[in-house]
């Protein structure tokens, strides 16, 4: 069979995708000066400019080094179709390039990047024209920003400079020229315009212009013929520069005089940040500011006018970076020239500029444009006269705090550097200026993101992630009445419709770090119950109470018809010289004290000419030199630079074809930061390998590794654009899974079993199908209900009497009681009355206080009335209400609530009374619903902990009560309970760079599929929402060190966490198999990791450099767990434990085929004991915990017997006691069960029973407590006191 043809690799470029020079042409050039000496500058009409030299790397060639034609060539025929009119070809001289070159000024052997067209580049170079000067003018830059047929962007910066007429040459070719045709007269009073237009991937519009600024002041002094050469020269060292990976590390390249900086991007999702993002607050007032971000935010057809060129991209920039992650996903072309105005005329949202001198015209001609006047800070609208719909004001509360925290910002570098001293040095004042602007600019960040997150955070809590449902009705329905117009606008955009995609991708962009920063410890608390939406009495209090800073009208006024607007008064612009009231900024955030995160530098090596390939050569070894130099001064454990610089000399040891050394570079990422890792660079550079070089690089272990990972990788098959859908009630009929899909689509339950009860509720007596009438019945219900809580306003009186999180969630109609008329409400907590006429409050009773709940009657004169009858704990009268038709469904609420207190309080798990409370508003729904005689009979299919308390026998036994501390629900919000597989406490420390949530104590729990929740084990609320380290099983998780958590899976790979950052930026892919077991040596500053995988091998880890120090492989295989104790390594391999040196070498073993002849078992879990010289061990199909002493193993060994056990799972040392978890018979029933032993007696002291399914895992916490998770069964978490 033919050998597969390697592809070919095309190299990373650098920064520069083109360079080009554009002016006049030649022939519109001749005879000028005499014209202007005779009728003057100004009866010179403008000149069309067009491109005279084009510049594309690469700029040397393969063969002999000399610059390649190709990468520069006059455009002779191709330039020309730039031009209206055909013109005549000028004589060319020849190239003085690769000599016998075919091409030789031939410009279609050039290769334009696609987002580049040369046809319009010159009128974009020269937006306003291209006229000729009477006296030279100062050089001037704008900003480009150009895009191609598939969307993507590239970035021009365009420098204009003037240089005096010169007849003899005025074509910087090297090649065009024509004789004089008379005596040379003065050129003082002829100063003719040129561009140099610079094009990059990235926008990098401060160091890029910083770049031109160089040229031009050789271009000034140089004769007219050398122009082309500099240009080139300058092309080519920008060519050679890397796009700097995203990261704290930025390049510096010595231009002479400057030393000009290109940042890199923050992370891999931000942008580059390459220009002042405090320009929109310095020509608008916040108000406007938050106009046009509506504008944007709404996408309309917005046009910005300047009648300075460089701010309209550098301002549209802004805003574009102000709404990240948003994207604008429409036109953007931040410049228009006079002969592109018509573009406005597009039906469709766009973003445009043009020249201030065309606000009259575009104003006039076109209709429902918004128009933006940077220079004088107005911005008005165009009504359409086919759509009357105003631009929506952004939220009120969110705009207030954007205000209060803008005015909070310092503007302006002069107060900052006041009392500085003046630098002499002008890189040392440039490098100044550069960190107040980096500063200042993570601020606008910070501020503009905390908007988005005011305006969008509530849009979590009605999306559905299973079925990708977002339901935008229900959101609207919660937004204030004055909000309304803005959001309906913004949930039709593209804009948003993406920011969802992203939303139900659970990406953890900037949004979403900041909404989980900024969470209120009340928000973490609602995220542990499943409980429906009901407003807290905190919150009904705050209604009552508004802060004194909020008035009635609308803080950002509507917006002006353009008939209002006049030009000739500006606006007055917002000082950062405030004097704030302290009371209208308590609820603001202290926006000064966001610093930026530390940036690096690193200087690029110098660039020789001319620019041959020994040249080129050079530079790269130098640039691996310093790279080298660098890296060895770092210390160990900055892994964040280290992996900038490994990234670095990758990419420019590929540029030298040494791919062995690249790809080692590139392996590195893994375990320094593996978000920068270029997988398709990699996955080319593997492809494009020959057999001989495939078979070198797969000499190395840890290359032959890398390869397989890449290429076997499953790679992202050509996903179908997964939709957002919008929740829609159904029409046809439904069956149980297409109701269960519905119900979880809705909003209203999660859970499949609790809908299973529903749908049996609903179809009582029925077919089991629900119509959909049935359903939108019980949809409208469950909302009205979920509305009118909304709406319940509690006097002050009342509230002072309910916790501060309490919530309404049930009130009856107005009935008589044993304690005086008015209406039954029932919180989470408790029932009370809610006295008519003057309102009071009297209390019913708490749910835990209540002993009995009775059905009775009343008798009035002839009438039975039907009554509800609660007799209390701690009173001798019982309470009694005549709720008649209500009495039946009250009976059931009320005896579901009291059951799931009890259990909640026998279970310390507070998901029962939350689960309970779900129940009892279901019931609600289905009576409203069905409105039936039976209809209550149908809610009691829903009374599912009432049933489960009457079924119980006893409560828990003694031992279990006493130990039980609490209970949580790591599968909370998931549609069915998942499997506890491993669990990690990680005790708190005080770190200063910390926030002190992130310094509290932690529980990491590892799920099935990877997911990863952790919980603050403080107060064991949701800390960090799942994230996933692969899609394997979870086996192994161990504290490395303070800042790094370990998490070895079925993938052999382990997984290294931040425990600052909360994200996987490490990975550790040495193992060859399931990654099993983890041992740290050195509890207080751990030196060594010790890790096993199932095939045997075990590896020895230095924690700073993560770089393997020792490793050994055991014949056995099977090895699934490891332990440390006193310099031994004990190794479990199912068929025998075995202790072994460090370095692998086996001192002693013990053998289950010599302890258990009669069957064949497998060891399933040890543990040491130190104090006592004990191995203690478990094995496969048996109930005994067995004991060895260390100091003889081929002594038959103890047992210790556990009752009714039928499954042995893991076992935990805490002080001077053994837990072992597993499976058991309790009351008759198989429950996953604690078997406490004491060590010295080896007797077990206690049984613990609280799970439902099998005890899978155990942890420590600090030895006061023990962690204990379950199977899929249940799925949940039990905090047990350790004695």
């Amino acid at each position: 069979m033919a050998e597969a043809k390697p592809k070919h690799l095309s190299l990373p470029s650098g920064l520069l995708e083109l360079c080009a020079l554009l002016g006049a042409p030649q022939d519109s050039l001749r005879g000028l000066e005499q014209v202007a000496q005779k009728r003057g500058i100004r009866s010179l009409s403008s000149l069309d400019p067009e491109v005279l030299s084009v510049f594309v790397p690469p700029f040397i060639s393969k063969g002999d080094g000399q610059v390649a034609g190709a990468s520069c060539a006059t455009l002779g025929k191709a330039r020309r179709r730039s031009f209206r009119k055909r013109r005549e070809k000028p004589k060319m001289e020849p190239w003085r390039g690769v000599p016998g070159d075919p091409k030789g000024l031939d410009s279609e052997g050039i290769s334009v990047p696609g987002g580049v067209d040369l046809l319009a580049l010159p009128q974009l170079c020269f937006p306003g024209g291209l006229r000729v000067a009477s006296e030279p003018k100062e050089d001037q830059v704008h900003f480009l920003v150009l895009t191609d047929i598939c969307g993507n962007r590239t970035y021009g910066v365009v420098a204009q400079y003037y240089r005096p007429l010169h007849e003899e040459c005025c074509f910087y070719n090297g090649r065009a020229h024509w004789e004089p045709s008379g005596p040379t007269a003065s050129a003082a009073g002829c100063f003719v315009p040129f561009a140099v237009c610079v094009v990059s991937r990235c926008p990098y519009y401060n160091s890029l212009k910083d770049c031109l600024s160089c040229l031009l002041t050789h271009l000034k002094l140089c004769n007219d013929f050398e122009v082309d050469n500099h240009i080139k020269d300058f092309a080519a060292r920008l060519s050679l520069i890397p796009t700097p990976p995203p990261g704290p590390l930025h390049l510096v390249l010595n231009m002479k005089p400057l030393q000009v900086v290109f940042p890199s991007q923050a992370d891999p999702q931000s942008p580059v940040i390459d220009l002042d993002l405090h320009l929109p607050l310095l020509c608008f007032r916040p108000e406007k500011v938050l106009q046009i971000l509506a504008c944007i935010l709404t996408e309309q057809r917005i046009v910005f006018f300047s009648s300075d060129w460089a701010l309209l991209t550098l301002i549209a920039e802004c805003f574009m970076v102000y709404l990240h992650p948003l994207q604008w996903q429409h036109t953007f072309v931040p410049i228009l020239s006079a002969q592109m105005l018509d573009f406005i005329m597009a039906p469709t949202s766009f973003l445009m500029g043009c020249h201030l001198d065309h606000f009259g015209e575009v104003s006039k001609e076109a209709d429902g444009l918004v128009l933006i006047d940077i220079d004088h800070g107005s911005v008005a609208c165009c009504k359409s006269s086919d759509c009357d719909r105003d631009i929506p004001d952004i939220p009120l509360l969110a705009a207030q705090m954007f205000v209060q925290r803008v005015q909070n910002l310092q503007l302006h570098p002069e107060l900052h550097f006041a009392h500085l001293g003046s630098s002499t040095d002008l890189n040392e004042g440039r490098a100044r200026g550069r960190a107040w602007q980096q500063a200042l600019n993570c601020q606008i960040q910070h501020v503009t993101l905390q908007l988005l997150v005011g305006i969008f955070r509530e849009v979590k809590d009605h999306l559905n992630y299973e079925h990708r449902v977002f339901n935008s009705e229900e959101f609207l329905k919660t937004r204030a009445a004055g909000d309304q117009q803005f959001y309906k606008q913004v949930l039709d955009t593209y804009m948003f419709h993406s920011f969802l995609k992203a939303r139900l991708n659970r990406t953890m962009d900037a949004f979403a770090q900041m909404d989980l920063d900024t969470q209120s410890e009340e928000d973490r608390i609602n995220g542990m119950l499943i409980s429906p939406r009901r407003p807290t009495v905190e919150k009904m209090a705050s209604r009552r109470c508004p802060p004194l800073h909020v008035t009635h009208r609308r803080m950002v006024v509507s917006m002006p018809d353009l008939q209002d607007i006049t030009l000739s008064e500006p606006l007055p612009r917002n000082s950062s010289l405030r004097i704030m009231d302290p009371a209208s900024c308590r609820h603001s955030d202290p926006v000064l004290s966001v610093a930026p995160k530390s940036t690096y530098t690193f200087k690029i090596p110098e660039i020789h000419f001319p620019l041959v390939s020994q040249c080129v050569q050079a530079y790269h070894a130098d640039f691996v030199t310093l790279l080298s130099k660098a890296m060895s001064l770092l210390a160990p454990d900055n892994s964040l630079l280290l992996a900038r610089y490994f990234y670095l000399r990758g990419l420019i040891q590929l540029l030298q074809g040494q791919l062995l050394s690249a790809l080692s570079d590139f392996q590195n990422l893994y375990k320094t930061d593996i978000r920068i890792f270029p997988e398709d660079l990699v996955k080319g550079m593997v492809e494009s390998m020959s057999v001989p070089e495939r078979t070198q690089v797969e000499r190395t272990p840890e290359l032959k590794r890398l390869i397989t990972q890449v290429l076997d990788r499953p790679g992202e098959a050509p996903k179908v654009d997964d939709p957002v859908k919008h929740f829609e009630l159904p029409r046809k009929h439904m069956q149980l899974d297409d109701f269960v899909k519905r119900v979880q689509e809705s909003g209203i339950v999660k859970d499949t079993s609790v809908i299973h009860r529903l749908f049996d509720a609903l179809t009582v007596g029925h077919q089991k199908q629900i119509d959909p009438e049935t359903f939108r019945d019980f949809y409208n219900c469950w909302k009205e209900t979920e509305a009118e809580a909304q709406e319940v306003s509690l006097p002050l009186l009342v509230m002072e009497h309910l916790d501060k999180n309490e919530c309404v969630y049930k009130l009856s109609r107005s009935v008589k009681t044993s304690r005086g008329v008015g209406k039954i409400a029932m919180t989470q907590k408790r029932l009370f009355l809610l006295t008519e006429g003057r309102p009071g409050y009297v209390e019913i009773s708490t749910f835990r206080d209540i002993e009995e709940v009775k059905s009775t009657t009343a008798t009035f004169f002839l009438l039975r009335i039907p009554t509800l009858r609660i007799k209390m704990a701690s009173k001798k009268e019982a309470f009694e209400a005549n709720l008649k038709s209500e009495r039946d469904l009250w009976h059931l609420m009320v005896k579901e609530m009291w059951a799931g207190k009890w259990l909640a309080e026998e279970h310390k798990d507070p998901q029962y009374i939350q689960q309970a409370l779900t129940n009892v508003l279901l019931m609600d729904a289905v009576v409203g619903t069905l409105q039936s005689p039976g209809a209550t009979y149908a809610a009691s299919k829903l009374s599912y902990f009432d049933k489960m308390k009457s079924e119980m026998r006893t409560a828990f036994p003694m031992p279990t009560s006493e130990t039980l501390k609490h209970k949580i629900n790591p599968s909370l919000g998931e549609t069915a309970p998942q499997a506890v597989d491993v669990l990690l406490y990680t005790p708190g420390h005080l770190d200063p760079a910390e926030k002190a949530e992130d310094a509290r104590p932690k529980l990491w729990c590892a799920l099935s599929g990877g997911k990863v929740i952790v919980f603050d084990a403080s107060s064991w609320t949701i800390h960090q929402h799942c994230f996933k380290v692969g899609s394997s099983k979870v086996n192994c998780m161990v504290l490395a060190e303070q800042s790094q958590v370990w998490i070895g899976c079925e993938d052999s790979v382990i997984y290294i966490i931040s425990t600052h950052s909360m994200s996987c930026n490490k990975q550790l892919t040495d193992h060859r198999s399931g990654v099993t077991g983890l041992a740290v040596q050195g509890a207080k500053q751990p030196s060594e990791v010790f890790s096993c995988s199932l095939d045997g091998t075990v590896l020895a880890w230095n924690v700073s450099t993560l770089r393997v120090t020792s490793q050994f492989q055991l014949s056995s295989g099977g090895l699934t767990s490891i332990r440390l104790h006193s310099d031994r390594l004990w190794c479990c391999t199912g068929g025998s434990i075995m202790g072994l040196t460090l370095q692998g070498f086996l001192r002693r073993e013990l053998r289950i085929d010599e302890n258990f002849k009669e069957a064949r078992t497998s060891f399933v879990g040890f543990q040491l004991l130190p104090e006592q010289e004990q191995l203690w061990a478990a094995c496969v199909g048996h109930s005994e915990v067995y004991v060895w002493s260390l100091q003889d193993l081929a002594q038959p060994p103890q047992t210790v017997r556990l009752q009714d056990c039928s499954q042995i799972s893991c076992m935990l040392l805490v002080k001077r006691q053994i837990w072992v978890g597993g499976r058991g018979l309790s009351q008759g029933k198989p429950k996953g069960k604690i078997y406490v032993v004491d060590v010295q007696r080896k007797m077990v002291e206690k049984e613990l029973v609280a799970h439902a399914d099998t005890v899978r895992t155990l942890c420590s916490a600090e030895d006061r407590y023990v962690l204990s998770g379950s199977g899929s069964e249940e799925g949940k978490i039990a905090i047990w006191q350790v004695d």
